[in-house]
């Protein structure tokens, strides 16, 4: 059975939020947070929209981060996207997320 419902289950949890790929996509950037909107299976929006986000776990990993790390990332990605526009919620994440970072430096890249 390919239908829409099986092992969407976060996808359908971040669209409850009623934002799309594209939109979440813009208001993280803006936070800092580097995401790419991504159609998922069946999604109804096009492409250049996108129902989805593609998170890129390596980037993150290959820096060091660890499991509490990426709690607090996925809570900054969830602030941004509970509120999306908000542009206090978004500076605040963006302050927040350049303070956890800059605590993980980038392979290869001499500060």
């Amino acid at each position: 059975d390919r239908s829409p419902s099986r092992g969407l289950g976060d996808v359908y949890k971040r669209q409850t939020l009623g934002v799309t790929g594209r939109r979440a996509e813009e208001a993280l950037g803006r936070a800092n947070i580097v995401v790419n909107r991504n159609a998922i299976p069946y999604d109804p929006k096009p492409p250049r929209v996108a129902s989805g986000l593609r998170l890129g776990p390596p980037a993150i990993t290959s820096r060091g981060f660890k499991q509490p790390d990426v709690g607090q990332v996925a809570s900054l990605i969830l602030r941004v996207l509970n509120d999306v526009g908000n542009e206090s919620i978004e500076s605040q994440v963006s302050e927040e997320a350049l303070e956890l970072t800059s605590h993980f430096p980038v392979p290869g890249i001499d500060a």
